[in-house]
């Protein structure tokens, strides 16, 4: 959980707490596993080239990070594997304790829109939503499954979506963050045709290795400086999406930005709408202020949240972004992963923890 010297307040609640985690990361115990649903070409490829991603850090991070694995040191399964490779151990540590009623999985270890070679990135994706259904999702009914998809091909996405789209176990679908272009651009957009025409939101996590750096300014030297420049690149994506018109075309189209903060949002609307005076002719197809795209077609989840020195601070933040924006995220089972008791230092009202902590995540995905 988030380490901060303010006390922790119990927040007590006149009935108990729904809980919807919108952010678990399940890991293969190893890459072999994704062998059972790889056809015998793809699985030749992985065992003789592995994954080859668009940056040159193939083996290892671009940067050390704060822990192994990214993870909390009590998260390795005690019989064996990488943190969330063991379902039983998930349900021991976080489903259970917390009472979860459902989590929405976010896997990182291998992801279809990354690879090289377009092939293999869509084998990759199908194996990696094979796997999520048949260890998790079929398993364990209060997970949901995210559809991972090559997003830099556009059609093959569309095919992976239609694969999996209808089936309850999966809520959402996935892109990279860190894309070949901007996701606003019109080269993506049969993938949200396809994200409207199901109903499936865009979850898009904070990740990918497209090549260019977190920043807008070059790579960093520090692991610190990139974690904290990860709300830098979300916006920059959100500008994407709504200047670029996208949900214009799309204005079903639900994204819910995942694991890069939300303090920067009120900025970004705020600077957005002040060019628009001056420079709307540029964006003649927008036909809303740009923060209006903000607050109807994108959510936040809550972690990390960001913890200013005075908490009702925090509480002016949210009441701008609209209470009906924020969908809560443990990010299990990494270093800096929330606990639900503490991760908000004010009071709140019975209505407004429903609508964070189940609520809002209930309605953007149609859960039951």
């Amino acid at each position: 959980m988030s380490a901060s010297t303010l006390p922790r307040p119990e927040v007590r609640a006149t009935s108990r707490l729904k809980l919807i985690d919108c952010d678990i990361h399940p890991a293969p115990r190893d890459m072999a596993v994704l062998d059972r649903y790889l056809p015998e070409r793809w699985r030749r490829h992985r065992r003789e080239y592995g994954l080859r991603l668009r940056q040159p850090f193939t083996n290892t991070y671009p940067y050390p990070k704060a822990t192994p694995a990214l993870s909390r040191f009590d998260s390795w399964p005690p019989g064996g594997g990488p943190p969330g490779s063991d379902l039983a151990f998930v349900q021991q540590q976080h489903l259970d304790p917390l009472e979860i009623e459902y989590g929405m999985l976010q896997p990182l270890a291998a992801r279809g829109m990354d690879e090289r070679n377009p092939g293999y990135a869509a084998a990759v994706s199908t194996a990696v939503n094979a796997w999520m259904r048949e260890d998790w999702t079929a398993k364990e009914p209060r997970l949901k499954a995210t559809i991972a998809i090559p997003g830099e091909d556009a059609a093959a996405s569309v095919k992976e979506i239609a694969r999996w789209a209808g089936q309850g176990d999966f809520v959402q679908l996935a892109m990279v963050t860190r894309a070949l272009e901007p996701l606003g651009r019109q080269r993506y957009w049969p993938i949200y045709e396809a994200a409207e025409h199901y109903g499936l939101p865009l979850g898009l996590h904070s990740l990918g290795t497209s090549g260019h750096s977190v920043t807008g300014g070059g790579w960093p030297s520090f692991y610190f400086e990139e974690h904290q420049a990860v709300g830098m690149s979300m916006a920059a994506l959100c500008a994407s999406f709504i200047l670029e018109g996208t949900f214009e075309r799309f204005p079903k189209l639900k994204v819910v930005i995942i694991e890069g903060g939300f303090g920067w949002v009120p900025a970004l609307g705020w600077r957005m709408d002040g060019m628009w005076k001056s420079l709307k002719s540029e964006v003649p197809h927008l036909r809303r202020k740009p923060s209006e795209y903000l607050k109807s077609n994108i959510w936040f989840t809550t972690q990390p949240v960001e913890e200013p020195e005075r908490p009702e601070h925090l509480r002016q933040l949210i009441d701008w972004i609209g209470w009906d924006r924020l969908l809560f995220a443990t990010d299990y089972p990494h270093w800096d992963s929330d606990d639900p008791r503490y991760a908000f230092k004010f009071q709140m009202s019975e209505a407004e923890r429903r609508m964070i902590f189940a609520e809002n995540a209930r309605a953007v995905y149609g859960l039951a």
